[in-house]
């Protein structure tokens, strides 16, 4: 366990507190490979509403103004107020300025994004800086979802607030596995993803850098700690053991990222009140609630993907036959079968659950089968269940797993003249081009299903390696893997600019929670949090759409780490995503009518700007 130096870096809800008017970028969804571009979120433009009692009042601060015509200069005056009136949020700091000619002061609370400042009339009188595009309203940046800006703040921000935070920093806590993870190393060696936790964590460094020069911090800079684990993915007592280090030891406000494959690092964390994010794999409803408001992920929890997947096959799969299939199932009936990643209790009961949804839906599953993430036994378990689902007349295998496993079990299903349809169940990075190129052929031409992921742009035009290397003028040093490195990093600044000064878990949960959905887009995933009406519960983690898509064997082009090759997933009618409740009833699964694999050029009205590099 070698902890780096801390450093600080330079240069259809409710209303909420004010707060989160648009943030972004968020990058895609978190993954080990470079996946996605950038997504915004938006509140509603309304007035503030109280912000709950826990939040403490700040002393007022100002912000910086332009030169005012000398015929208005000497009349005008600013008045700061020490504690928020009725009209504004508890917490918020405001600053009312005079305007000749009107009755009242108008106000400046802090956050103020611009359109708030519009909506004010007091937009004219920020000094936004270099890092707003004052015409559009927005930072000034090379994405269609950069964030809206945000007032410059100076003054007095009120000082400490939590652990965590004082005055002057944020101390944010970069997690890292092991280097040599066999578990990690047996999924990424299998698209030769070669980034070491040095090149991991130089490129956060710089990730960090570019948020603080655009975004807003309120007076704060951030002190980023890299830690590496001490422990494998799957191994609960080294991760409880390095969150009670990171806890007594560093005190951070938030940890970014954790093991993937155990609760046990999100729940120490929590139980010392340290908010996190990305730092578990998908747990229930319950798990969050109970931990409330210190764990936060981004990608769709297993049970939306599993709605996602139900109402798929029930409205376009189901009572018909298998003809998506090799020739000997093409005209027989779809019997199907669960194929799924059995890595805790919870994984049974997740596959509990799909099985009986799917038998209220009139769907039952002939068969219910899991394997373990056992690269010494892989191969063997291939075998067995590949020859229980042929003996068992199984049509259609709905997968539900690792990115790495369906290799072995495509090639023992070829190896037995065993040819059913592929479904893949919104499962993480077997959507992935560049994974889905290591499984037998013959077997994933017969592959399609649901997807989180967005259809895809070139990642050297869009997204979060195009970003770096607009700000910094060089490649990521983590080329392969800034797509896992830098969502994390989008999610925390988006809403430490929305909550103001006064940032608690607290303030970043009710921030959060106000926010309305993303901008909707084909090229991003739609992401909300909070109870929008989409899910039976509060949603904690992001991704709330998805899209059908199928693989096309022959289709060439280059994959989510921009390597030229054969075979490439297409997106029905250009990726059109959608919520649960929205899924139509036809299946386009291997129709090249309006199907996409990648978009050379963002799709129209989601081009980025164009400004010059920072970095020349």
């Amino acid at each position: 366990m070698q902890p780096a130096q801390g450093s600080a870096g330079s240069g259809s809800g409710g209303s909420g507190n004010r707060q989160l008017k648009r943030w972004g970028p968020i990058i895609g969804v978190v993954a080990v490979v470079a996946i996605g571009g950038g997504v915004i979120l938006a509140t509603r433009g309304d007035d503030a509403t109280s912000a709950p009692s826990t939040v403490p009042a700040t002393v007022a601060t100002a912000v910086p103004t332009t030169a005012a015509p000398a015929t208005t200069a000497a009349a005008a005056t600013t008045v700061a107020a020490t504690t928020p009136d009725s009209g504004s949020a508890a917490g918020t700091d405001v600053l009312a300025t005079e305007v000749p000619g009107t009755e009242a002061p108008a106000e400046i609370t802090f956050p103020m994004s611009y359109s708030q400042a519009v909506k004010a009339g007091l937009d004219g009188q920020i000094d936004w800086g270099s890092r707003c595009d004052v015409a559009k309203g927005f930072i000034a940046v090379p994405d269609f979802f950069a964030s809206e800006c945000y007032a410059p703040f100076q003054g007095d921000n009120g000082g400490a607030t939590t652990p965590g935070v004082t005055g002057d920093e944020i101390t944010v806590v970069q997690y890292q596995g092991i280097a040599n993870d066999p578990i990690i190393a047996y999924v990424t060696d299998a698209i030769k993803v070669e980034d070491t936790n040095a090149q991991g964590a130089e490129t956060m460094k710089n990730i960090v850098r570019y948020y603080e020069t655009y975004y807003e911090l309120y007076g704060r800079k951030i002190k980023l700690i890299t830690f590496e684990g001490t422990g494998i993915t799957t191994d609960e007592v080294a991760a409880r053991a390095d969150a009670a280090r990171i806890a007594e030891e560093f005190k951070p406000f938030v940890v970014l990222g954790g093991p993937a494959l155990t609760s046990a690092f999100a729940d120490e964390l929590a139980a010392r009140k340290i908010m996190c994010i990305g730092c578990t794999p998908g747990q229930p409803p319950a798990f969050y609630q109970e931990r409330d408001p210190y764990v936060w992920g981004l990608d769709g929890s297993a049970l939306q993907k599993q709605a996602h997947v139900i109402e798929f096959i029930t409205k376009q799969l189901a009572g018909k036959n298998a003809i998506h299939a090799g020739d000997a199932f093409v005209n027989s009936p779809r019997k199907f079968g669960l194929l799924y990643l059995e890595s805790s209790g919870a994984s049974k009961d997740l596959a509990d659950h799909f099985a009986s949804e799917m038998e209220a839906a009139g769907t039952p599953l002939a068969d219910v089968v899991a394997y373990a993430l056992d690269p010494a036994t892989i191969q063997a378990t291939a075998s067995q269940v590949i020859s229980k689902m042929k003996a068992d007349g199984i049509t259609t295998i709905i997968f539900s797993g690792d990115p790495v496993a369906p290799r072995d079990f495509t090639k023992e299903a070829t190896a037995q003249e065993y040819f059913p349809e592929w479904v893949v169940a919104a499962s993480v990075l077997v959507d992935v081009t560049a994974f889905a190129r290591t499984y037998d052929q013959d077997q994933w031409k017969h592959a399609f299903g649901v997807t989180q992921l967005p259809a895809r742009t070139d990642p050297q035009k869009v997204g979060a390696y195009a970003l770096y290397q607009w700000f910094n003028g060089t490649p990521p040093p983590a080329k392969d893997t800034i797509g896992v490195i830098a969502p994390n990093p989008a999610l925390l600044f988006a809403v430490l600019q929305g909550v103001g000064p006064v940032l608690t878990p607290e303030t970043f949960r009710d921030a959060l929670f106000a926010a309305d959905g993303t901008k909707a887009a084909i090229s991003q995933p739609y992401l909300s949090y909070g109870d929008k009406g989409l899910w039976p519960e509060p949603d904690y983690q992001g991704v709330d759409d998805a899209t059908a898509f199928w693989w096309n064997p022959t289709a060439t082009g280059a994959d989510e780490i921009r390597r030229d090759g054969t075979g490439m997933y297409e997106y029905v009618d250009g990726g059109k995503c959608y919520l649960p409740g929205e899924w139509p009833t036809v299946d386009k699964a291997f129709d090249p009518n309006g199907a996409v694999d990648i978009y050379l050029t963002p799709p129209p009205g989601e081009e980025p700007g164009d400004y010059p590099s920072p970095a020349g």
